[in-house]
């Protein structure tokens, strides 16, 4: 097991140059803009920080044997090698099933929520981000709740990136929702930089559920996302 949260952000990296050769991920390169920002020893430029939701003991939201954690992180390592497949620098909070509450050892909480939201808001702070995309799968009480939903801080910039996400993930669902301010969302609250939450569909929904456990489908999901992210960084 690897221990130090730095050499698993660092090995996510490595095991992308092998899987960028997939003829999946065969993508024109679009270059990302040079930043010009103070040197960080592992990341000298601002990094696009996707954000795994849940993880390890916390499972999130589940329908049977289906668990969100499992479905967070395969569409975002999807995501991860897009980004990466066309130049942008990008990085994948958690490569596998472990609670990032796990790497929190300096937070004196007893609470393994609070230290896992906490581990997350400081990643974004000590690398230098410059967004943060949070991949979830929602959950309703009636199962005729369906669709992408994208959460956005009280900030113009988070605005942008959730409302050309939802744009691109839409067309896939039939829907014509619009971005919701997530107000009570830690992550939204403490990341200082532009952050959204990207809830993928409902677990509770039959079809939204057949989209969610299906790899090519996950695989549309991701590039929808991606699509939206590179339409935020090119209109600002």
């Amino acid at each position: 097991m690897i221990t130090n949260p730095w050499m698993k952000y660092l090995l996510v990296l490595i095991l992308a140059v092998g899987y960028l050769c997939s003829p999946q991920l065969q993508l024109s390169s679009i270059s990302a803009a040079p930043v010009s920002e103070p040197e960080h020893p592992a990341f000298p430029q601002e990094i696009l920080l996707i954000d795994a939701g849940h993880g390890g003991i916390d499972g999130g939201t589940s329908f049977q044997e289906i668990l969100e954690k499992d479905i967070n992180l395969s569409i975002a390592r999807k995501v991860f090698l897009l980004l990466r497949s066309k130049g942008f620098e990008a990085v994948l909070n958690r490569s596998g099933d472990y609670a990032l509450s796990d790497d929190n050892h300096w937070l004196n909480n007893s609470s393994r929520h609070t230290r896992d939201l906490a581990q997350r808001k400081e990643l974004s702070r000590i690398v230098p981000t410059k967004v943060v995309v949070s991949l979830h799968v929602n959950w309703g009480k009636r199962a005729s709740n369906q669709g992408p939903l994208v959460l956005y801080q009280n900030e113009g910039r988070s605005f942008l990136l959730a409302n050309e996400i939802q744009a691109q993930l839409n067309p896939l669902y039939a829907t014509q929702h619009q971005p919701v301010y997530g107000k009570p969302y830690y992550i939204l609250n403490y990341v200082k930089d532009p952050a959204v939450i990207v809830e993928m569909g409902f677990l509770s929904n039959a079809e939204d559920r057949a989209m969610l456990c299906n790899p090519r489908k996950q695989l549309a999901i991701a590039e929808a996302i991606v699509a939206g992210i590179i339409g935020y960084l090119t209109v600002t």
